[in-house]
C-alpha cells in the first residue's frame, strides 16, 4: 500500500504529527500493534468498566501550550472538562494538601502545610520559568538542533531571556531548593520528589532546574477531564486523520523498516500473521527510540549503520527506566467525589514495588459513561515499578493500596465490585514498548535539553517522536515532539 507517510505508533506524539501533516495534504497510513488506538493515552472496557489504559490527567490545553496549538491549527475538538481542583496530595505525616491552579491559593496552601519560609519566592520562581519553558517550547521547534538549518532557525528566534533562563539547565532542582534554604525542610523535600517523580520520572538530585519547575508547576495550568476516558481524546484525531485521506491499522505491529529508493518500506504484520507492505516518502516512529533502532533492515548503507550506532549511544536500559504496577476497581462510592485526583504518599514503601507514593484518579462524577451499571465509579491507581521490575507478588501489593484508600477514606473496601491488577509484565504485552517501561526517560542531570533525542531519525527521511524524544513526559510533552519532528520533517522537504 502506497501512502505520503507512514507513522509507527499512535500515541499522543504520533497521532499529532499525523494530523498536522494530513491538515497539509498528505496522506497517512497509522501502523498500530493494539486493538485501541492511543499506546498509554487511551482507554478500555472490561467487566462493565472503562479504565484508562496509563495517563489519567490531562494538560496542555491553556493557550501557548502545545496541544491547544494542534487543536488550532487543525481544528480538532475535545470534548474536556475542566477540573477546579487539580489535585490533592495526601502526605506521609497524616496531613493533606490541596494542589489549587491558582498560584496565590496554592501559596498560600503551601504555606499552611510546610510553613511560610521560602514557599513563596521558590514557587514564584517555578511558575515564571514554566511560563517561559511553554512559552519558548512553540518558538524553538528546531531544538536541539542537528543541522545547519536548525542552528539557522534558532539563531533568528533566540532571545537575551532565553539565554538568560538556558543556564538553569545546569543546576539541579536540588540546587533551586537549597536557593530558598529549603532542602532541610523533609517533608516538602518528600513532597517535591514524589511531585516531580509523577511528570519528569526523577528526583530532585537528577532533574534540572528548567525541567523541574516545569514539572512541579503543571497544576497551576488547567486541568481537564475526558469524558468517556482519554481515549476520546484520540479518537478526534484519528477521525480528522481519515477524513483526510489517512487511516489507521489496529493490530498490524510494524516489524521492519526497510529504505527504498522511493523512500521506505514498513513492513507490518496483522495479528501477527499477516504480512503487509507499507511504502511512503517519510516515516515517523512514535514508539521508543528502544523498539524503533532494530526495526532498520534489509541494505542498510554505511552511514546508515554509523548513524543508528550512534544513535544506540543515547538508547537506556532497563536499569535507569521505570514501569508500573497499576489497579483498576470499579467501585460503588460512599460519598461525593470533589476532587478526582490525588497522590498519596506512604508511610512505608510498598509491598513489592518499593515505591514512596501511588497516584489515585475517579471518574468524573458527572460521566455516567464509565460504567454499564448505574451508581457505580471507576478509579484507576498507579505507582512505579524502577528498574522495570518484571515479578511482583499482585496481591500484596494490592492489599496495602487498599489499605491505604480506606484509611484515606477514599473508598471503603466493601464496596469494591470489581478489581483487577497489571505488573511491568502486562503493560509491556499492552504496549509493546521495551521492558514495559513507562513516562519516557527520565530526566538526568548529565543529560542536558541540547543533548537528548532529535527528532531527525536516519538523516533522510525518517523522523522520530513520543516521550523518548526531546521533550518527553506527559501529554504537553509527547504532543510538543510530534510537533517538532512535524517541524523537521517540513522544513526539511517540503
Amino acid at each position: 500500500m502506497q501512502f505520503d507517510v507512514v507513522v509507527i505508533g499512535s500515541g499522543m506524539g504520533a497521532l499529532s504529527a499525523a494530523a498536522l501533516l494530513s491538515a497539509d495534504g498528505l496522506k497517512v497510513a497509522i501502523l498500530e500493534q493494539n486493538w485501541l488506538p492511543g499506546g498509554c493515552t487511551s482507554a478500555y472496557w472490561r467487566k462493565g468498566f472503562v479504565f484508562e489504559a496509563g495517563a489519567t490527567t490531562l494538560v496542555g490545553l491553556d493557550e501557548g501550550m502545545p496541544l491547544q496549538a494542534v487543536l488550532q491549527r487543525t481544528g480538532i475538538r475535545i470534548d474536556a472538562v475542566p477540573l477546579q481542583v487539580p489535585m490533592q496530595v495526601h502526605l506521609a505525616n497524616g496531613q493533606s494538601i490541596t494542589r489549587h491552579q491558582n498560584l496565590n491559593e496554592w501559596i498560600a496552601e503551601a504555606e499552611r502545610v510546610f510553613g511560610k519560609e521560602g514557599q513563596r519566592p521558590f514557587w514564584e520562581f517555578c511558575y515564571k520559568v514554566s511560563q517561559f519553558v511553554w512559552r519558548t517550547s512553540l518558538k524553538q521547534t528546531a531544538f536541539p538542533p542537528t543541522s545547519a538549518t536548525d542552528l539557522l532557525q534558532c539563531a533568528l528566534r533566540v532571545t537575551p531571556k532565553q539565554l538568560h533562563y538556558a543556564a538553569y539547565a545546569f543546576f539541579s532542582t536540588e540546587w533551586l531548593l537549597k536557593k530558598f534554604n529549603l532542602h532541610r525542610n523533609s517533608l516538602f523535600v518528600d513532597f517535591v520528589n514524589e511531585q516531580l517523580l509523577i511528570t519528569a520520572q526523577n528526583y530532585a538530585p537528577q532533574v534540572n532546574v528548567l525541567f523541574g519547575a516545569t514539572a512541579l508547576c503543571y497544576t497551576n495550568y488547567g486541568n481537564y477531564y475526558v469524558n468517556g476516558g482519554l481515549i476520546n481524546l484520540v479518537r478526534p484525531f484519528v477521525d480528522f486523520i481519515e477524513q483526510r485521506g489517512g487511516k489507521i491499522f489496529l493490530r498490524h505491529k510494524a516489524v521492519a523498516i526497510v529504505p527504498s529508493r522511493e523512500g521506505y518500506v514498513v513492513r507490518a504484520l496483522f495479528k501477527g500473521k499477516q504480512e503487509t507492505d507499507f511504502r511512503a516518502r517519510f516515516v515517523i516512529s512514535g514508539i521508543p527510540i528502544n523498539n524503533t533502532l532494530p526495526l532498520f533492515r534489509g541494505d542498510v548503507s554505511p552511514q546508515l549503520k554509523k548513524r543508528l550506532l550512534r544513535l544506540q549511544k543515547q538508547v537506556m536500559g532497563a536499569a535507569y527506566l521505570n514501569s508500573a504496577f497499576q489497579i483498576g476497581i470499579g467501585f460503588r462510592p460512599h460519598k461525593p467525589v470533589t476532587c478526582l485526583h490525588h497522590q498519596i504518599h506512604l508511610r512505608e514503601p510498598l509491598p513489592e514495588t518499593g515505591s514512596a507514593s501511588i497516584f489515585l484518579s475517579f471518574n468524573h462524577p458527572n460521566d455516567h459513561s464509565r460504567s454499564d451499571l448505574p451508581g457505580l465509579a471507576v478509579a484507576s491507581v498507579s505507582t512505579h515499578v524502577p528498574q522495570c521490575r518484571t515479578q511482583l507478588n499482585k496481591q500484596m501489593a494490592e492489599q496495602a493500596v487498599v489499605q491505604r484508600l480506606a484509611e484515606l477514606d477514599l473508598l471503603q473496601p466493601e464496596n469494591i465490585v470489581y478489581m483487577h491488577a497489571s505488573t511491568p509484565a502486562a503493560w509491556e504485552k499492552w504496549t509493546q514498548r521495551a521492558f514495559g517501561f513507562v513516562g519516557g526517560y527520565p530526566q538526568y542531570i548529565h543529560i542536558k535539553p541540547w543533548q537528548m533525542l532529535d527528532a531527525r531519525l536516519d538523516g533522510k527521511r525518517a523522523y522520530i517522536c513520543g516521550d523518548t524524544t526531546y521533550p518527553g513526559q506527559g501529554i504537553p510533552g509527547v504532543v510538543l515532539s510530534g510537533m517538532i519532528a512535524y517541524e523537521k520533517l517540513k522544513r526539511d522537504w517540503l
